[in-house]
């Protein structure tokens, strides 16, 4: 017998997508930390790893940090100095491009500068990232693997086969040459040999100061005024979208 059109099945398990009630939520907490806090700094984030910013939230539980959703975060702050929840912080929201965040904190500019700037945490590379020193294999045995990781080995492009039971790499390999932009495979690779070329950190980039409305660059070069006037026609385009 067909099966009917109308006999699907539904999970209870499903739950809601976040929709204006969500976005409405994020502008609000944006907006009373505006009102709270002292500062407001922008960061950017090299090698975004989850678990690192995590450990990041956890030493700054003091201070509020919010990470993605730069289209909301731009409406809480405001694009353009009519429409800005407070003096200047559009200048915030034109920097919120890519993977940056803010952090609102009481604590000063010297104390958030000094923590960051000495806060570095390496990782695995991944597929896309450069490779920060060249890495070969002498040929011998490999007796940290399995007998059954050899097809995974294999598949990875490595020259291995079993002898006596034991993984073996049958000729030199070459990983990866510094400066390499790497591959899906070496990236697995290295990981598997224990090679940590990524760095995650996190740099301070500009800051708001709640109290005068100042908004000053803390790192790279000043923008010009070409460099501003791209970043408004950015803005307006996207307003358009």
């Amino acid at each position: 017998m067909p099966k009917s059109k109308r006999d699907r099945k539904v999970s209870l398990t499903r739950t809601p997508k976040k929709g204006l009630e969500a976005k409405q939520a994020l502008i609000s907490e944006l907006r009373q930390c505006v009102d709270t806090f002292r500062h407001l700094f922008v960061f950017s984030v090299d090698n975004m790893r989850n678990d690192k910013l995590k450990g990041v939230r956890s030493a700054w539980r003091h201070s509020r940090i919010f990470f993605g959703k730069n289209k909301v975060m731009m409406v809480a702050l405001g694009r353009e100095p009519a429409s800005e929840y407070r003096e200047n912080l559009h200048q915030v929201s034109k920097r919120l491009r890519g993977e940056v965040g803010l952090l609102f904190t009481d604590r000063t500019k010297d104390e958030v500068n000094a923590w960051f700037s000495q806060f570095r945490e390496v990782d695995f590379a991944r597929a896309g990232n450069r490779a920060t020193y060249a890495v070969s294999l002498d040929t011998g045995p490999l007796e940290q693997f399995p007998h059954s990781m050899e097809p995974q080995l294999r598949q990875l492009g490595l020259p291995t086969a079993l002898k006596k039971g034991v993984v073996t790499l049958l000729s030199d390999y070459e990983v990866c040459k510094e400066g390499d932009v790497l591959t899906p495979e070496q990236a697995r690779i290295l990981k598997l040999f224990g090679y940590e070329m990524a760095e995650f950190k996190v740099t301070i980039k500009f800051l708001w100061n709640s109290e005068t409305g100042d908004f000053e660059q803390l790192e790279g070069e000043p923008e010009t005024a070409g460099e501003e006037e791209e970043e408004e026609e950015e803005e307006q385009n996207s307003s358009e979208d």
